[in-house]
């Protein structure tokens, strides 16, 4: 469908525009922008004059927003956003395509960035570009493909594709380990836990499955998987984290896995493209790829 360009102002009014809505201020915006504070109320009036109303309330010392301001500040800072990341996208790879995804941190940095190696040597022309998010979100206010989840094989609009279980296991540093003077699940009950934010109750799942009773699951509480592997990896306690997050840890030595009935996990990864926008053959070749490896 055509796009109505009578609709359509200037982007130089709506940098203006979206620059004095966040700061609230035609003065800080012009000091943004590189511009003069009487420049910035131009391109303000002129805005209002195209769209036929008033965006701000203008006080002596202070500039505010309308309702119906507020509502048009939302719509147009979201599309000055998927342009310019269009923009960045493009000049970062004008030959080929680009996949936008959503990932969980850890999982990014531990196991995806490493495998991006192998998918780049197939594919120079295609970039991957990450955004790290930590809860899932509305593909609708997002300028990405697809995302990987980890949870239930559910979210409203989205196509799911299975990518792997979630092994829990419970590691500690070499250090702490020579502590513990066994390997036994019991020893535990006298070392430090670390917790997860996200995952509250998982040492009492893990105790409960290894038919220990311990009466204090007390220990530090982080955020990110990330600050958890740190943390054992100093010997600050013991820790619940996913195989897949420290297969070069462990691999090399830096924590050691302890031997324990194993823990049903609470879900799974999935790879989640929105059903409502069309797949480009960039992330057709990327989904293939991945699903596989």
């Amino acid at each position: 469908m055509a796009i109505a360009r009578r609709f359509l102002p200037s982007t130089t009014l709506l940098c203006s525009f979206e620059a004095s809505a966040r700061h609230k201020s035609f003065t800080a915006a012009a000091n943004e922008l590189c511009l003069t504070q009487s420049a910035v109320s131009r391109h303000i009036r002129a805005l209002e004059v195209h769209l036929g109303a008033e965006l701000f309330v203008r006080d002596r010392q202070a500039v505010f927003l309308t309702k119906a301001g507020e509502a048009y500040a939302r719509e147009i800072c979201e599309a000055l956003h998927h342009i310019s990341a269009a923009t960045l996208a493009f000049r970062a790879n004008p030959i080929g395509g680009t996949v936008n995804l959503g990932v969980l941190p850890t999982l990014s940095t531990q196991w995806l960035i490493p495998k991006l190696g192998g998918f780049k040597t197939l594919h120079p022309n295609i970039t991957v570009n990450l955004y790290t998010r930590l809860q899932p979100f509305e593909f609708s206010g997002e300028n990405l493909d697809a995302a990987i989840h980890f949870g239930e094989a559910e979210w409203p609009g989205a196509e799911i594709s299975f990518l792997m279980e979630d092994r829990v296991i419970p590691v500690c540093s070499p250090s702490l380990f020579e502590k513990i003077k066994s390997s036994k699940c019991n020893d535990l009950a006298t070392v430090p836990l670390l917790h997860l934010v996200s995952r509250p109750d998982a040492w009492e799942r893990w105790f409960e499955a290894q038919k220990i009773y311990r009466p204090s699951l007390h220990g530090p509480l982080f955020d990110q998987f990330s600050f958890v592997v740190s943390a054992a990896l100093y010997g600050d306690g013991v820790a619940l984290i996913p195989q897949i997050l420290i297969e070069r840890e462990l691999k090399n030595g830096q924590l050691f896995e302890l031997p324990a009935n194993p823990l049903e996990s609470e879900g799974s990864y999935y790879l989640v493209n929105p059903t409502s926008r069309g797949l480009t053959n960039s992330f057709m070749i990327f989904k293939k790829w991945l699903l596989a490896n």
